[in-house]
């Protein structure tokens, strides 16, 4: 199953970073925050991606390019005056990653049509590029194809300002709304699993997929939320930004459940 990741936004409220570098790109414990993201699929078996760039789209492309060579050990021999280059030994992951330019100034939905094509007839994994997150894929996967309704999003109890859930006690979305300060509520955490008729609920660019789309299938009973009571954590800031670092320093990043 395919794993797309949105990474085309501006980071504003993270600008000390986003002014250079596309949020997703931002890095913890030396790492971008989206690669911390793509090991947590891979670990599950995951490693095909489609990355909906946008913002700075030009250094996404540009670090997968060079992620080969700097995750190997090269030797560049140009005795015979040519670039010829042996790699020795790769540390790189076996992924297949698709970089989409999916506009400037395109909403999440529009973001997640662009790439229709990409994904094709078939169910698909989406979440944001960045928020790191415990849970486990395979069964998030599983209670997906259980229920047989068109979306599945992960909902964590946690104060943020993130979309607000009426969860009923079959595990469906009842509504769907963007938080008010105040709320203790559910919220969307991301790591999504859809199929391919929710691209029948996104019109085009100018769609946010955080409202009309998802707040219809809320309506029509085909939104169905997944429990998750472990670790998620965004990073919109610089404090959070520093938090993840200190958990990753101190051996305790409850995402990283890979091994170095």
């Amino acid at each position: 199953m395919k794993v797309v990741l949105l990474a085309g936004g501006f980071g504003t409220r993270i600008s000390e970073e986003s002014a250079f570098k596309p949020k997703p790109l931002v890095e913890i414990g030396g790492w971008p925050i989206i690669w911390h993201i793509m090991k947590s699929y891979a670990y599950y078996g995951h490693n095909e991606f489609i990355i909906c760039a946008g913002y700075k789209q030009q250094a996404v492309k540009e670090w997968f390019a060079s992620y080969f060579l700097d995750s190997s050990d090269v030797t560049f021999d140009y005795r015979n005056r040519e670039d010829e280059r042996i790699i020795h030994q790769c540390h790189a992951e076996p992924w297949k990653v698709t970089v989409v330019d999916t506009g400037l100034n395109t909403m999440t939905g529009g973001r997640i049509k662009r790439i229709q094509k990409y994904v094709g007839n078939e169910p698909f994994m989406m979440t944001y590029g960045d928020g790191v997150c415990d849970v486990n894929i395979n069964k998030l996967v599983e209670f997906h194809k259980s229920h047989g309704k068109i979306a599945t999003l992960t909902a964590v109890m946690q104060d943020q300002s993130k979309g607000v859930l009426d969860i009923g006690g079959d595990n469906a979305v009842k509504s769907f709304r963007e938080k008010k300060l105040s709320d203790g509520a559910p919220i969307n955490a991301g790591f999504m699993v859809l199929n391919p008729e929710i691209f029948d609920y996104i019109e085009g660019d100018k769609t946010v997929f955080e409202r009309e789309p998802l707040e219809r299938l809320a309506n029509e009973g085909e939104l169905m939320s997944y429990m998750h009571k472990g670790f998620w954590q965004c990073m919109d800031n610089i404090r959070e930004k520093t938090m993840l670092e200190k958990m990753l320093a101190n051996n305790k990043a409850p995402w990283k459940v890979w091994a170095d």
